[in-house]
């Protein structure tokens, strides 16, 4: 069984920043994708940003220049950088990734969600 345990959500002030930290663990033998999804209310869950294995990290353009994903693969984690923050990016944050379990077998796996609030 594989979880996604996402910690550093909270309240900040406009301009603010926050590190989003995401951890998988369980019966892991590799992740192709890890990324960060949010969603706020009343609203469908976005992309936020993502990171393929061998390749580069995408951003949604509203958040470019001010969001930055980091990958630490021994330790099966991902992190979000959010600097400059804005109210616009108030929403509960999602940490998303695609495991195998087993070789070849890859499945999605989602996190709980960890909320993150902008606003004076």
């Amino acid at each position: 069984q594989v979880q996604l345990v996402e910690s550093g959500g909270g309240l900040v002030q406009p301009g603010g920043s926050l590190r989003l930290s995401c951890a998988a663990s369980g019966s892991i033998v590799s992740i192709s994708t890890m990324a960060w999804y949010r969603q706020a209310p009343g609203k469908q869950r976005e992309s936020v940003a993502i990171i393929i294995s061998g390749s580069s990290t995408n951003y949604a353009d509203s958040v470019k220049g001010r969001f930055t994903l980091s990958r630490d693969n021994a330790k099966n984690a991902v992190y979000l950088q959010m600097n400059s923050l804005k109210p616009e990016d108030t929403a509960v944050y999602y940490c998303y990734a695609i495991i195998a379990t087993r070789v070849g077998h890859f499945t999605n796996y989602w996190g709980q969600g960890t909320q993150v609030t902008v606003s004076s």
